[in-house]
């Protein structure tokens, strides 16, 4: 390596210092997933600049941010208020899970490697271990891995793109099945139900068992949201 190539390498940042502004987002965030600041809930810049200790520039920031993920909505006269979330908007998402994550599964168990399956492992046991605490960041966190390997594994780069797009809603979803009764213990089941199959190298069964769980989730979203009962 020539001597300019190794100054240059030299200034590559590794990992990168987190800022201020992205702990305010990722705080803000799971505040709104986890229920902690309801729909239609409005969000007043000068209180959250005092409950976060940040300042009104970093807040509009992470308020636009969140509107651009569909966790937020600017409602006139009322300013950004948390985004409500109807049967139809989750019906669309969780059609677009259905398209992605099925197929993104079945050529993960096409292409997984022990490597692969460990990291899956490790994913769900993580699961299991946050689930049986009842802590839904936790497992939102431990879901969100055991995907990522899965679509990445898969060759889906692009498709996890839009995935982690929908990411806010899909969680805020998420925590609202998980608080029906044994959700934390048949959403675990049906994610080894996929992890199985991957891990026997067969397609089909995943993609069954991918689809198994959405549609699952979905029953689960509808009769919540419709006012059925959980």
């Amino acid at each position: 390596m020539l001597k300019q190539d190794r100054d240059l390498a030299d200034l590559r940042i590794e990992t990168p210092p987190v800022t201020l502004r992205e702990i305010a987002l990722d705080r803000l965030r799971r505040a709104i997933i986890s229920g902690l600041f309801e729909p239609g809930q409005r969000l007043v810049e000068r209180t959250l600049c005092d409950q976060m200790g940040v300042s009104r520039s970093v807040i509009r920031e992470v308020i636009r941010h969140l509107e651009s993920e569909g966790l937020v909505e600017n409602i006139a006269k009322q300013g950004p208020t948390v985004a409500q979330i109807s049967w139809d908007d989750a019906r669309q998402i969780y059609d677009i899970r259905l398209a992605l994550e099925a197929t993104a599964a079945a050529d993960c168990a096409r292409r997984a490697d022990e490597t692969i399956k460990a990291k899956l492992a490790s994913a769900l046991e993580e699961l299991d271990r946050t689930s049986k605490n009842h802590s839904p960041p936790a497992i939102l966190d431990a879901t969100y891995e055991f995907y990522k390997v899965m679509f990445e594994a898969g060759g889906h780069i692009i498709a996890w793109e839009i995935v982690n797009r929908l990411n806010g809603r899909i969680s805020r979803l998420r925590v609202m099945t998980l608080s029906t009764v044994n959700r934390t213990v048949s959403g675990p089941a049906r994610m080894r139900e996929i992890f199985d199959a991957i891990s026997n190298n067969d397609p089909a069964g995943a993609e069954t068992a991918c689809r198994a769980h959405i549609k699952e989730a979905s029953e689960i979203a509808k009769s919540l949201l419709n006012g059925e009962g959980s």
